[in-house]
């Protein structure tokens, strides 16, 4: 494997979200080129802050979908059909992932229902089915980077990877454009030379494809006016424009956008984004996928700070898993250098495979400039930066300036491990969320001071926050050692049915104000591990983004009534919520059946298509089933359940062994290793009426 190949995964993966996040505010065709320009001029910068960036269809695809590797081609070459269960088992339908704009319209909608319907890929995407203007839109090329970074300096493989992707959703031009990128990417983890990169993407391609020609016309033109990006963007009109394609977003119009942006960009990241995004039309697209070439190409100190600061590690996502859908951008580098080194043969390096756990957060500060997505409540008396100068273990850490505060001042320094609606600026993609910290978990830190000024050394409370009354709750009083590694650990109390959305340290200063605080703290190795025991209490909750808090719902009409959620259906319907990686675990609820003959609760569920379920069935009997792409009775007992009358519902998930109990009595029990770990939630695979109460959860 190259050297740096994890730092590389890094700056590749930031420097796609660098681009989609600049180009996104002027991504609606109402931002035409010409308004671009007149309103923002040269853009050197984001034009929109946002409180937290929320999803976004051209991260949700690269992520989502590369997981294929883990749950079909885990021993084998990719395959469309595996990126096509992907699509089914992480989408909620007609709802975030992707833009559902109507069968016939959006090229990814149309592909979902072909799939859907039974059509397997790469037929779902093809031109054959979808007809030739529909298959060569952008999506395939935009959903693809993370196959380039899984196979580094592989041009060739890459491109077979992303074609396979691609041919889920498109053909054709379509699926160049997946070819093409993906090569490029893989290119550029041996050479930062932008020439040599876009000719690795070309070998990939037919030479007589308008993908091809767009590009030799935008060379072409480049060689003869290397200085003039805007006369070139101006031929692109001419020659390439939008009118002389078909459908909504088309992709050789933006392929020649990204081509031009590569070249007249000169193997500048920012320059290259910035032209990208000014260019017009599919903005996010466009930088994207440029901003993953240059990222890899250019490295970590390629990337500005002004681009990378605001993004701080943190994503979030709009699959069908809430957990899943907060992103720490190291953490998730780490897991895809992994699967490049198992597609390479390779073994992965121990100080990278010992940093991670999937299921618990581990931030080690370690990859260069990283920050894990920790926060600051008051940038007044703290500011924080990655650093080199200490660490408790490794060669970095988070610096924190602890700015002249005295007696009474506090500054929160914080993970955030769940979202809500006033998080965010608007509503992208509808993203939904649960927790990644609950309670009964260990959270443990590493804390080390350098104080310059004060006469009273500074101390520090941990603590969790509650979402519903943002209460701190404060876990004792520390002070802390000038000059010596502390470290700091609790148990995350619990919150009475509430979720934590704040976990981190509230940093005070003690000195009277004549000699105010002043100096240092890092922290490193922070860490959320060990088994949760929890209640969500509905009561608590709020509707947020279509959904009930802390769930994501896949069909079905749910609604919030007190302390009872309630399911109306007229089709198999499931909510979602919970670690997605917990593997021993009972889940327990009240269940009151309203009307049909179908109310379950899951359990291990790792998608729509994946997981365990089991509860009240028709013609009075209580049922087990395994979902893989279509629910299988697994048990069945006969219990003489009565429409309105509340049971007590619990399912049981132990090594190979899923049990169903009701009201404390078990019923079924059956065994299947199919599913070592998953999410929680509830549901009917029938039309009808279900009231839930209070969910409880408790690892093994």
């Amino acid at each position: 494997m190259i050297k740096d190949y994890l730092e590389k995964v890094y700056s590749g993966f930031l420097g796609m979200n660098i681009g989609i996040r600049l180009g996104a505010p002027v991504e609606p065709t109402i931002w035409t080129y010409e308004r671009i320009r007149n309103t923002y001029g040269e853009i050197t910068d984001y034009v929109k802050d946002f409180k937290n960036f929320a999803a976004d269809d051209d991260v949700n695809g690269p992520v989502y979908f590369l997981r294929a590797l883990y749950d079909d081609a885990a021993d084998r070459p990719l395959e469309p059909q595996d990126v096509a269960r992907a699509w089914l088992n992480y989408a909620r339908e007609g709802v975030g992932m992707f833009w559902w704009g109507g069968y016939g319209r959006s090229t990814e909608h149309t592909a979902y229902l072909n799939l859907k319907a039974g059509i397997p890929a790469p037929r779902s995407g093809s031109i054959q089915q979808n007809g030739k203007t529909i298959a060569e839109q952008i999506g395939g090329q935009i959903f693809i980077d993370t196959w380039g970074l899984v196979n580094p300096c592989e041009p060739h493989r890459a491109a077979e990877y992303g074609a396979a992707a691609a041919s889920v959703s498109h053909d054709g031009e379509g699926v160049y454009g997946a070819r093409f990128f993906c090569a490029a990417i893989a290119k550029a983890f041996e050479t930062s030379d932008i020439n040599e990169i876009m000719s690795a993407g070309f070998a990939e391609i037919p030479e007589d494809s308008l993908y091809r020609r767009v590009a030799d016309a935008v060379l072409r033109f480049h060689a003869e006016h290397p200085e003039d990006w805007r006369a070139c963007h101006q031929m692109l009109v001419d020659d390439w424009g939008y009118d002389k394609y078909g459908g909504v977003c088309h992709i050789i119009p933006n392929a020649g956008v990204c081509i031009l942006a590569m070249a007249y960009g000169q193997g500048n990241f920012a320059r290259t984004v910035e032209i990208a995004t000014m260019c017009g039309w599919d903005t996010d697209c466009n930088a994207g996928n440029v901003g993953t070439v240059l990222g890899v190409a250019c490295g970590i100190d390629g990337l500005p700070e002004r681009y990378r600061g605001p993004i701080n590690d943190g994503l979030v996502l709009s699959g069908i898993s809430g957990y899943l859908n907060i992103l720490d951008v190291p953490t998730y580098c780490k897991e895809v250098a992994a699967l490049g080194y198992r597609i390479a043969g390779e073994e992965m390096p121990a100080e990278i495979s010992d940093s991670y756990r999937q299921g618990e957060v581990h931030f080690d500060f370690e990859l260069p400039g990283s920050t894990h997505n920790m926060r600051v409540s008051d940038p007044f008396f703290c500011r924080t930066w990655h650093s080199t100068e200490q660490a408790a273990s490794g060669t970095g850490s988070l610096k924190v300036l602890v700015d002249r505060m005295e007696r009474g001042h506090q500054c929160k320094l914080f993970y955030k491990p769940f979202y809500r609606r006033d998080d965010f600026s608007d509503e992208r993609y509808s993203p939904v969320f649960t927790p990644t910290a609950y309670p009964g978990q260990i959270v443990s830190m590493k804390l080390y001071l350098d104080q310059w000024n004060g006469w009273e050394t500074i101390g520090i409370a941990p603590y969790v926050r509650t979402t519903s009354d943002k209460k701190d709750h404060l876990q004792g009083y520390i002070k802390l050692q000038q000059g010596k590694w502390l470290e700091v650990s609790f148990r995350i109390p619990d919150t009475d049915g509430d979720m934590v959305d704040e976990v981190g340290i509230v940093i005070e200063g003690y000195s009277p104000a004549k000699s105010k605080t002043l100096g240092m703290l890092y922290l490193d190795d922070f860490s959320i591990t060990g088994k949760s025991e929890y209640r969500i209490a509905l009561a608590k909750q709020k509707t947020e983004f279509g959904c009930v808090t802390p769930f994501s719902f896949d069909h079905g009409a749910w609604d919030l009534e007190g302390d009872r959620l309630l399911l109306m259906r007229c089709e198999p319907a499931f909510a979602y919520a919970g670690n997605y990686y917990a593997a021993d675990y009972t889940v327990t609820a009240p269940v009151t059946p309203l009307n049909g003959d179908s109310h379950l609760l899951t359990i291990r569920a790792q998608g729509a298509m994946r997981g365990y379920a089991g509860g009240l069935a028709a013609d009075g009997t209580v049922k087990l089933y395994k979902n893989d792409f279509g629910y299988r009775e697994l048990g069945s007992a006969a219990f003489g359940w009565e429409q309105e009358q509340a049971y007590e519902l619990s399912l049981k998930a132990v090594g190979d062994t899923i049990t169903l109990l009701v009201d404390g009595k078990e019923m079924l029990s059956a065994k299947d290793d199919s599913y070592e770990y998953g999410m929680f939630g509830c549901g009917s695979l029938s039309i009808g009426r279900t009231a839930f109460g209070d969910f409880t959860v408790k690892e093994e």
